[in-house]
């Protein structure tokens, strides 16, 4: 009885430290919208510093992201999870959460060295030339430096994981289930959301993040998937020097994807770029059912021949291949502008109730296609239009799947590639050829039929 009013009292001591951090940036509208632990929100706003114009100028979704930003790599991860989340939060703070920086203050060199050398068991002048002092990236998990492998010469990137993150992680994460609970025990309206299996799926995933063999696995299956093609690269992993905490694996020489410039100066194709880039995005989602999910710029290379070079397996997607024929079914019901063919989509996989009007649902997803389907054919955006639809699920009672979310969110980045390297062309007409063909060899009677069984 003693240790459960110990815990309550330390996290009520916790999430008012928390609240407070909210506060200064104006960011505890959530919790008061809500309205749980409102003494805890009236006592932070009372005693928070007095917010700048500057950040009262910033819109909630902003105010929020520096808040998390502040607040330390658990909640950077939570708010990275939970910008795919627009069905709870809103389009428009969803939208400025995705641009939350996963980056921190670099951790110490010598510090980075010892993990290395205790994790590896020998020093790390037997192991690596030319170790760059400097770390290249420092982000909420981990911080990366260049070298070079002592017995081959091969260039290296080495991945070290920060510091006493598990345990600082293994505090926070309890801090939300106890706030999971309480919001689901005393708000039967948030019940459907189920709160607690949300933090504990966020758990899960922020775990496997922070194991570095999972990584490392994740890189290799990709690369295995894409073993016959010659559109993308993947980077070696070097097993013997690879740990749950560190990661080494071959470093990559390109420009970013979105360089325009210095992509025309070394003489590639940017259309052909663009092909490639929607195809192997396609191929990740459709055929192989695991994709790259935080294919954003900064992790997506042109090699010197042209191909596309992605690193940081962190977060990756899988999507069963039940799934996968609802997706492509939807997608080409969407392109086509067939709004039947998606609400039949949508009960037979029983993602709408079958208590719902079929007619009425055929008549919201019309609602959201027409307005995106109707622009130009350069600005259609397939991932808008799955956020819509998300937006819909309280009305007819959907029971969203947990892959789409990520999905759609990966969607995004890949449109965003896609605008940047050619805003007159769209990555879906482009992919369109390549839904067509799986779903004829997909579609049969004899593949649906295999999915029953």
């Amino acid at each position: 009885m003693e240790d459960i009013m110990f815990s309550s009292i330390n996290n009520i001591n916790r999430l008012f430290k928390i609240f407070r951090t909210l506060a200064e940036y104006d960011a505890l509208f959530f919790a008061e919208n809500l309205r749980s632990f409102p003494t805890i929100t009236y006592i932070a706003k009372l005693v928070s510093p007095k917010r700048s114009n500057q950040i009262m100028n910033l819109r909630k979704g902003q105010r929020l992201a520096l808040a998390l930003q502040n607040l330390g790599p658990t909640f950077i991860k939570l708010g990275q999870a939970l910008s795919v989340r627009a069905d709870i939060i809103g389009e428009e703070i969803a939208k400025d959460l995705s641009a939350l920086q996963d980056s921190l203050p670099p951790f110490s060199t010598r510090v980075a060295k010892d993990m290395i050398e205790s994790e590896l068991g020998r020093k790390i002048t037997d192991m690596f030339d030319d170790f760059e002092e400097r770390p290249v990236a420092a982000a909420s998990i981990a911080q990366v430096h260049f070298a070079k492998l002592k017995e081959t010469g091969e260039e290296v990137a080495i991945k070290i994981l920060r510091p006493n993150i598990e345990k600082k992680f293994r505090q926070d994460i309890e801090l939300l289930e106890w706030m999971a609970r309480k919001v689901q025990d005393n708000l039967p309206k948030l019940r459907r959301l189920k709160p607690v299996e949300m933090v504990e799926t966020f758990a899960v995933t922020s775990r496997n993040e922070m194991d570095f063999l999972l990584e490392a696995a994740a890189a290799s299956e990709l690369k295995d998937n894409f073993k016959d093609d010659n559109e993308i690269k993947v980077p070696k992993i070097y097993w013997h020097y690879t740990t749950n905490k560190i990661l080494v694996l071959e470093k990559f020489k390109g420009i970013r994807v979105n360089d325009i410039e210095a992509l025309q100066a070394a003489g590639h194709n940017i259309n052909e770029i663009l092909r490639k880039s929607a195809n192997i995005f396609m191929k990740q989602a459709l055929r192989d059912g695991f994709f790259h999910a935080d294919m954003h710029p900064g992790n997506v290379l042109v090699d010197e021949v042209g191909r596309i070079a992605v690193f940081d397996f962190g977060i990756m997607g899988r999507i069963d291949r039940k799934t996968r024929l609802f997706l492509a079914q939807m997608l080409l019901g969407f392109l086509n502008r067939d709004y039947e063919k998606v609400a039949e989509l949508h009960f037979e996989m029983e993602i709408v109730p079958p208590t719902q009007d079929k007619k009425l649902f055929e008549q919201a997803c019309r609602s959201i296609g027409e307005p995106i389907m109707d622009l130009p054919q350069n600005q259609i955006s397939i991932g808008r239009l799955l956020g819509q639809l998300f937006k819909i699920a309280n009305n007819f009672e959907m029971q969203l799947l947990p892959q789409l979310f990520l999905l759609q969110k990966t969607m995004a980045m890949a449109e965003g590639i896609g605008r940047t390297l050619n805003p007159n062309l769209n990555i879906w007409e482009l992919s369109r050829g390549l839904i067509e063909d799986w779903g004829k060899e997909n579609f049969s009677v004899k593949a649906r039929t295999k999915d029953r069984i």
